[in-house]
């Protein structure tokens, strides 16, 4: 609407609001408009997927297959209900049938598991799924908090709280950046959780779940792993194996490591566990699952197959000689005295560079994308301006760089918020880093 007001409790960046409406307000006609919104996506396109080295933990770029099928015909067709014509609302849906059920056998085989579900068109939806399936309202459970990776997917201001679900904190070490054992020997044997749920968007370790999913047992409680960063990771052999460790369901997206299409997965093997997450996922939470994404979804899952392995080892590897390099360089580098990290992530400790929020923004400044992070010793209330920042190699890893271009982008990033040099000058030697790196990997070419 021309000239509507900004709503004082809107979320949103006003003043990016304010350029959107002037954008529309000076377009002649709904074509103007729409053109205005092809050329966002090119800058993007130009900017980030050309321009920029890339260090966000949570992203990678789908091959082009993936990304062809994205945007099939498949993607405008309805297809509620299970795999089958007797189970589906609608008719038509014989070829359906066959991608939805191609989807499934390859995570299966990815995963080594007895059962998979694709319905789930994001990841947080998996772990409502899971607190549908097998909790009730009042219930106890225990997560991770958030100056410990602790996603809201698992908090009080995420599914485990809509599901009213009471929760307690997994006692975490802040040194070795993993469960302290002891203390959540003492507190699961007090109060009990029906669920243990495992998942942390700042991870660079594995956690100790044989001797936690012994625990729980004595009350018949349950270890979920949400996999959401360590997906790809735990299917391709570079992480821990959560179903074989302990876990009764691990989800996770196929977003992030997994280099698939943004997308929930959930996987388990127990045959008991079957109706009850089917029935959360169908009809509960999901009815028409956007089948385009579940063919993209698949495609991923084929890939992955043929090129996971290699293309996991690479992406821990690059993590490693990252952390080694920016510790070399002086930065306070999370899980030094254990070798950095076990996943696609390097975590920082810039408290002393002006915090987390400054951090990024500087680099990103110099076309380096990272994101400001939650650490131990920050409280969640800091969330806007939190002391760390957190890097992911699994993009830079796909764009085919190795060992030289990790020392590299260390060499940059203490240009950037150590030595101070002109951003104009980082930006030139970034562009240029991008510029030979312009080809995806570790998928199928078409």
């Amino acid at each position: 609407m021309k000239n509507a007001p900004t709503l004082r409790d809107d979320v949103h960046d006003g003043d990016v609001l304010r350029w959107a409406r002037d954008m529309l307000d000076k377009s002649s006609s709904p074509r103007m408009m729409l053109q205005a919104v092809d050329e966002a996506v090119m800058r993007n396109e130009l900017w980030r997927g050309q321009q920029c080295v890339n260090l966000l933990a949570p992203e990678s770029p789908t091959s082009p297959l993936v990304r062809k099928l994205l945007s099939a015909e498949v993607g405008t067709r309805a297809a509620e209900g299970h795999i089958g014509p007797q189970q589906r609302w609608f008719t038509g849906t014989r070829y359906i049938d066959e991608i939805e059920a191609l989807c499934i056998e390859l995570l299966k085989r990815v995963f080594r598991t007895h059962y998979a579900d694709h319905r789930l068109i994001a990841s947080m939806l998996g772990n409502l799924a899971v607190y549908a399936a097998f909790t009730e309202p009042g219930d106890t459970i225990m997560s991770l908090s958030q100056p410990f990776g602790g996603h809201s997917s698992n908090r009080s201001d995420g599914p485990a709280g809509v599901r009213g679900l009471t929760i307690y904190d997994v006692p975490m070490d802040a040194q070795e950046l993993t469960v302290d054992l002891e203390a959540f020997i003492l507190l699961a044997r007090k109060v009990q959780p029906k669920l243990v749920v495992l998942g942390a968007s700042m991870t660079l370790f594995p956690f100790p779940l044989k001797a936690m999913a012994e625990i729980v047992s004595e009350w018949g409680g349950r270890i979920i792993f949400d996999g959401a960063h360590q997906l790809g990771l735990i299917a391709g052999g570079q992480f821990q194996d959560p179903l074989r460790e302990g876990a009764c369901v691990l989800t996770g997206s196929a977003g992030k490591t997994f280099s698939g299409p943004q997308s929930g997965i959930i996987v388990w093997d127990d045959p008991s566990l079957t109706p009850a997450i089917s029935h959360a996922i169908f009809p509960t939470l999901v009815a028409t699952h956007q089948v385009n994404r579940v063919a993209a979804l698949a495609a991923a899952a084929a890939e992955f197959l043929a090129f996971g392995p290699e293309y996991m080892a690479q992406i821990v590897r690059n993590a490693q000689i990252l952390g080694q390099a920016l510790h070399d360089r002086g930065f306070t580098v999370l899980g030094a005295h254990k070798g950095f990290t076990q996943t696609h992530q390097v975590v920082l400790d810039v408290r002393q560079l002006g915090g987390g929020y400054e951090a990024a923004m500087h680099l990103a400044d110099a076309n380096i994308i990272t994101n400001k992070n939650l650490i131990p010793g920050d409280r969640p209330e800091d969330w806007d301006f939190p002391s760390g920042l957190r890097l992911g190699t699994t993009e830079v890893t796909r764009l085919g760089m190795r060992d030289a271009e990790m020392t590299e982008i260390a060499d940059l990033t203490a240009a950037v918020l150590l030595e101070r040099q002109p951003i104009d000058q980082v930006r030139s030697r970034v562009i240029a880093l991008r510029a030979g790196f312009q080809t995806l990997h570790y998928c199928f070419q078409r």
